[in-house]
């Protein structure tokens, strides 16, 4: 699934990135902290905003998509409106974290990792969110699900929606 990145809708984040762009351009190191500010700003890594990092700092594609790929907390896709994370620690999983996944990815037709085409969903699946005691937990925004069952999801997606 591809999302459009619009940049005259984006124009005047495009803008002030440039100008961050250009502060940039004479210090040492300058692609982490333009990669994360690119995330902040618009949310994601589109890759009309790859070309304008590559462009104006004078670093080849392959570098950037280098460093922007190793790192997990970069993304080429937008975050939905509404974040989830499966923990999938041991305790959770254990519990039936990947039917409680498998549940929502089927529901919301997207795979961990992505985000529905209307941008209201985003799933990711969690190492470890903290509290074993309530396994399995899922996460909606700042939202904790505690002892979670595959039959909870409807409700608990129709919540946001």
């Amino acid at each position: 699934m591809e999302f459009k990145f619009d940049k005259e809708e984006n124009k005047e984040q495009i803008v002030a990135f440039m100008r961050f762009l250009d502060s940039k351009k004479n210090t040492p190191g300058p692609l982490m902290p333009s990669l994360q500010h690119a995330q902040e700003v618009f949310g994601y890594l589109p890759k009309e905003v790859l070309e304008i990092i590559s462009k104006e700092l004078s670093i080849p594609m392959a570098e950037i998509y280098g460093v922007a790929t190793f790192y997990s907390q970069f993304s080429f896709v937008p975050t939905g409106k509404n974040k989830i994370s499966v923990c999938m620690g041991t305790a959770c999983y254990v519990k039936g974290a990947q039917s409680i996944l498998e549940e929502i990815e089927s529901q919301l037709g997207i795979e961990s990792g992505e985000t529905t085409v209307d941008e209201v969903f985003s799933i990711a699946a969690a190492r470890c969110v903290g509290d074993c005691s309530i396994a399995p937990v899922i996460l909606v925004n700042e939202d904790v699900y505690a002892k979670v069952k595959k039959d909870d999801i409807t409700e608990i997606l129709a919540k946001y929606n």
